[in-house]
């Protein structure tokens, strides 16, 4: 962990979907955690979780109360948050009562208020919510070239706008991903995820289109943090993707030397840089 703080002897994780819970839980137990107990997703988390966690309690999501009653008896102190929830299931899931009271009380209801509120929910319950990527530290690379192909003077210029603009709309709940071709904006990311704001954009660009991905102003570290992984650089090759750019130490790379070994033998551009932040930001 980047923190002097020890590691905890007892660790309960939120499992949502994808690689990312697994390969946690497994640097989590290399690092030292004694206990795992994961709380994952039925129909959305992978089932692998039970391949390295000690026990595995199954919601359904939506089920907001029997969540809440699984991190309260995990026998844990310390929880994290790992791997995507889709942000449209508080549109198409059954949702209880606990979760509907939870959710009236939100003035504004996008990923930052409702995955706020829970975490602050957790720690009510006496458990100390770790930063989304405690034991990932060495998944979340430096400034500079990833791939072997570097930028061409064009996508340089197509990056520094995406970088601009999502620098500009991050606030806004908006912006955490922009697609950019030629100097053209193609898309920006709302609530329907990275994967189909690359999807949208490459509908009308096409082939060589630039990503530009940044964690969001005065993000949450106990939840908000970009994640790539293979499922997205194999959509990366369906759609020729030319860059993809992320912010430096603000994004966990799963199975970094896959993700690295795919960009390269597709021909893809990909970089981390570094935007200084200073004072508009709160961790």
């Amino acid at each position: 962990m980047a923190d002097p703080d020890p590691v905890p002897q007892a660790l309960a994780v939120i499992a949502g979907r994808g690689a990312y819970p697994f390969l946690l839980a497994q640097s989590a137990r290399a690092q030292g955690v004694k206990r795992i107990v994961a709380i994952a997703f039925r129909r959305e988390t992978d089932s692998r979780i039970e391949e390295v966690a000690d026990e595995v309690r199954w919601v359904r999501l939506g089920q907001l109360a029997p969540l809440l009653e699984a991190a309260r008896t995990s026998g844990a102190k310390h929880l994290v948050m790992a791997g995507q929830v889709r942000p449209t299931h508080l549109f198409r899931v059954r949702i209880d009562r606990t979760g509907l009271e939870f959710l009236r009380s939100l003035p504004q209801k996008n990923a930052h208020t409702v995955f706020g509120a829970f975490a602050d929910r957790i720690r009510d319950l006496g458990l100390d919510v770790l930063p989304a990527h405690a034991f990932m530290e060495e998944h979340m690379p430096p400034p500079g070239l990833l791939s072997r192909r570097v930028p061409t003077p064009e996508e340089e210029q197509d990056i520094e706008l995406g970088r601009r603009l999502a620098e500009g709309t991050s606030g806004l709940e908006i912006g955490q991903t922009v697609v950019v071709k030629q100097g053209t904006i193609l898309a920006v990311e709302a609530l329907e995820g990275t994967d189909e704001t690359i999807r949208r954009a490459a509908r009308l660009g096409r082939a060589g289109i630039v990503i530009v991905k940044i964690a969001k102003e005065h993000h949450d570290m106990r939840f908000d943090i970009p994640v790539i992984g293979m499922r997205t650089m194999k959509l990366l090759r369906r759609v020729r993707a030319a860059v993809l750019a992320v912010e430096a130490r603000r994004a966990i790379l799963l199975e970094r030397a896959k993700v690295i070994e795919a960009a390269d033998a597709m021909g893809l551009c990909l970089l981390a840089f570094e935007i200084e932040r200073g004072k508009r930001e709160t961790q």
